[in-house]
């Protein structure tokens, strides 16, 4: 006996609507469950978790900020998800846009310009995009998987970064703690309300998901990735080259993830540390599909996901729960996103072993 997923002739259009709302459902209900076997009381937990964050102007000030770099890399990811290139490696790009992006405030910290925050902005982008160039080089001219490529080098990014806040770029005036000079106030991302500490950083990745949106929808580029993204063989029939689709993909999502990672050191932290992100490269592909891969869609799970790091924050304060919460709902919210979607699309067959034998002596189903 096996099973296997056959592919629908067509499906309801309004579940693949409501797949999205019907996901945060089922984690809702599961993770009240989760709360429960944890001997903690679901609705003081959920309420903590969800709604507690979203009462007072302060927090939803670090709603934003922690939305920002979720919906910077998630945009860029969906452009690769639709041409069918699988850039695992958000989070590697993430460090090394704000490793790049900081050279200008840690080595040159005595160079005051107008020009610092533009010329670390791009660097951002910049260092960002040709970290992503490693495993479009590898899968473009070497055939090389980019899963495996773009993961493996988030390792390195990592390491990369722990050495150089430990050694070359240490603050010599820092108590010998493993951190960076901090930044001048003309490399600091500004506010861009005075009621709290959300920075431009959010206005950034407003104007990439929309930009990005018209793309899809209103250009030849747009449609040159929908058609590769669904049928390499179609695409290249149109006179579209699916290697420069790789580049272009990779380059763009890596470019958006360094602007997420400048944008967050600059903006939220104000240094280099031995950990700059929570793991922002990797719950931006929970983002990516959670927002259908639409850029305006990520907008919304972009701030459905930064609730869930503030949720977690508050439920360990209020009911004293452990950091892991968060990774857990996270990871349920994926389960069922694609659960979900999965179902839509596919329907289960199981074939018995006598189901099969009858098709291999020639007989039809």
């Amino acid at each position: 006996m096996r099973i296997e997923l056959q592919k629908r002739a067509g499906h309801s259009v309004l579940f693949s609507i409501l797949s999205p709302f019907i996901a945060l459902g089922l984690t809702v209900l599961f993770g009240g469950l989760m709360f429960a076997l944890l001997g903690k009381d679901p609705v003081v937990a959920l309420y903590s978790f969800i709604i507690e964050p979203l009462l007072e102007v302060w927090s939803l000030h670090e709603l934003a900020i922690k939305a920002a770099p979720l919906i910077l890399i998630a945009v860029g990811l969906s452009v690769c998800y639709r041409s069918n290139n699988w850039n695992i490696g958000a989070e590697g790009q993430f460090i090394m846009g704000a490793i790049a992006g900081s050279v200008i405030p840690v080595v040159f910290y005595e160079w005051q310009s107008p020009l610092v925050l533009p010329l670390m902005l791009l660097m951002g982008m910049l260092g960002g995009a040709l970290y992503a160039g490693i495993p479009a080089f590898l899968k473009a001219h070497l055939n090389t998987n980019e899963i495996l490529t773009s993961l493996m080098l988030v390792y390195s990014a990592q390491l990369f970064l722990d050495w150089l806040v430990r050694g070359p770029w240490r603050n010599p005036t820092g108590m010998n703690f493993p951190e960076t000079r901090l930044f001048a106030p003309n490399a600091i991302l500004p506010e861009m309300l005075s009621s709290g500490r959300t920075h431009w950083g959010f206005a950034f990745a407003i104007l990439a998901a929309l930009a990005i949106w018209f793309m899809m929808r209103f250009t030849l580029k747009g449609f040159e990735i929908t058609v590769l993204g669904q049928s390499e063989r179609a695409g290249r029939f149109a006179g579209f080259s699916p290697k420069r689709m790789i580049w272009f993909s990779m380059l763009l999502s890596g470019a958006l993830a360094g602007l997420a990672g400048i944008s967050e050191v600059s903006g939220a932290i104000g240094q280099l540390r031995p950990v700059i992100s929570p793991g922002y490269g990797f719950t931006a592909i929970i983002v990516a599909f959670l927002g259908r891969l639409n850029p305006l869609g990520i907008v919304a799970a972009g701030l459905v996901l930064a609730l869930t790091y503030l949720g977690g924050e508050a439920a360990q304060l209020s009911i004293g729960v452990s950091d892991k919460v968060t990774r857990v709902f996270q990871g349920l919210l994926l389960f069922f996103v694609l659960s979900c979607d999965t179902l839509i699309h596919y329907r289960i067959r199981v074939i018995t072993s006598s189901l099969t034998g009858r098709l291999s002596g020639g007989d039809t189903a």
